[in-house]
This record gives C-alpha cells, structure tokens and sequence, in this order.
C-alpha cells in the first residue's frame, strides 16, 4: 500500500512538473503562444520561438515538380513527353538522314581517292601531290566550311527543327525529312531555287568529272570527300548542339510565310 502511494506520488509529480513547463495564456506583450524552449547547448544559444517555425507551403515541393523562376511548375504529362520524343526523332530522321545520303556518296566514291595511293597505281608527280594537297585544302575551306557549317548546315537543322509530327506537320513532311530539311520543297521561292540548282548542279559536276583521266578525276573526289565530310560532321554537331542542349542556332528555316511549318 505504501509502495502504491509512493508510485503514485512520483508520477502525479512529474505530471505537474512537466505541466508547469505549458501555459494556454497568450504572451501580453505579442499575443503568442509560449512554447518550451530548447535546451541550449555548444551549438545553439537561441530559443526557439513560434515565429521561427515556418508555414509557408512551398518550402517543401515535390521533388517531381520544378521551380523556374521563381513560379512552381506541375510535372509534365505524358502526351507532352510523347510529343517531345516524336519531335526529336523527326527532327533527327530528317537532318540525319541528309548526313546518310552524304555518308553515302563517299563511301562510293572513296576508292578513287585514295586509288594514287596504292600500289597498283602510278605514283602521283610533286605538281600532281601538291594539285591533290590543295584541292582538299580549297574544298575543305570553300565547300566544307564557308558552304556547309555557315550556311547550308544550319538550315538544314533549323529546318529539321520544325517537323512535329502530332503537331500539324503534314506526314510527308516526316516521310521524306531530309529532302524537306535540304528545302527542296515546302520553302520559300528563293530557297528551293536555290536547293534545286545546287543538286542538279553537283549531279552534273559527278557525271563530268567521271570522264577526267587519271589522276585528275582521283584529285577532285579527294577534294569532294574531305568537303562533303566536313559538311556531314557540321551538321551533326549543330543538330547536337540544337535539340540536345537547346541552344538556338537563331537561323531561318526558309519557310514560307504565314505557313509555319505546315
């Protein structure tokens, strides 16, 4: 019995002194709420007080949501990720499909220019070496650099750029994307003018040149090949650059006006 009433005793104690330690009266001079304390300690010496604890909703978010500037943005859905991998693979069917049609012609046409070189051939004259030297130096500079990467190259990518494939864009937009991606149609009147003179241009130099003799004909596929290669890796890299890690070429696709890309 007194063991009981000691028991008893010890917790009504505690109660009262852990009870002690809470009031429901609000403080006069804030009107709050007092709250225990925490204890101090070697790395802390401020109390924490109700006005330290924040409320504010968006101090925890979704890890699946994303901030931007400032505003909270929901996750996007799954018909927008859909849209966004059939633009991109429209676009890389399209500007990677012309860097096959190039990948191509070189392989074709590759023997022949590298044929002086083997030992079935005649070796190549100082004049002849040095002609072979700077017909690949000219094509790089002319055909590779100032034709290719300055100009065609990005047209090509911003053009590729354009095709949504549920989004608009006409299915043989899609279907023959790297002829729409050279701006043989679909294009403004300059552009396609322009496309058009430049294939059946090539086209007339190949059957052309087929008839110089050796080694001549050897010396300008050389010169082709390091600029059509040129023109392939550039346009690779500025589809790269573009839709991977969005940064905008800012170049005309050509399009013709008022028509977006439909």
């Amino acid at each position: 019995m007194y063991l009981k009433s000691g028991l008893s005793l010890i917790i009504l104690s505690g109660a009262t002194s852990m009870t002690s330690s809470f009031t429901c009266r609000p403080n006069a001079a804030n009107g709050r709420i007092n709250v225990p304390s925490k204890r101090q300690n070697a790395y802390s010496t401020k109390p924490i007080v109700s006005s330290d604890i924040s409320t504010n909703r968006h101090v925890c978010l979704d890890p699946f949501t994303k901030s931007r500037g400032g505003v909270t943005e929901a996750p996007r859905d799954g018909k927008a990720i859909l849209n966004t991998i059939a633009n991109l693979t429209a676009s890389f069917w399209a500007a990677g499909g012309f860097v096959a049609i190039l990948a191509k012609s070189i392989k074709r046409i590759l023997p022949l220019a590298i044929e002086p070189f083997t030992a079935a051939a005649p070796a190549l004259s100082r004049f002849q070496m040095l002609s072979y030297i700077t017909m690949c130096l000219g094509f790089a500079y002319a055909e590779g650099y100032k034709g290719f990467q300055l100009k065609f190259s990005p047209m090509v990518v911003a053009r590729s750029q354009t095709l949504k494939p549920f989004q608009g864009t006409p299915i043989h937009h899609v279907l023959f994307g790297p002829f729409y991606a050279m701006g043989l149609f679909h294009a403004t009147k300059k552009r396609q003018i322009v496309s058009w003179s430049i294939t059946t241009g090539v086209a007339l130099i190949v059957a052309m040149v087929k008839k110089f003799p050796y080694p001549w004909r050897n010396i300008i596929d050389a010169g082709v090949i390091v600029g059509l290669s040129w023109g392939g890796i550039s346009i690779l890299g500025i589809w790269m650059r573009t839709a991977l890690l969005g940064k905008d070429s800012r170049t005309d696709p050509c399009l013709p006006k008022g028509m977006g890309d439909r």
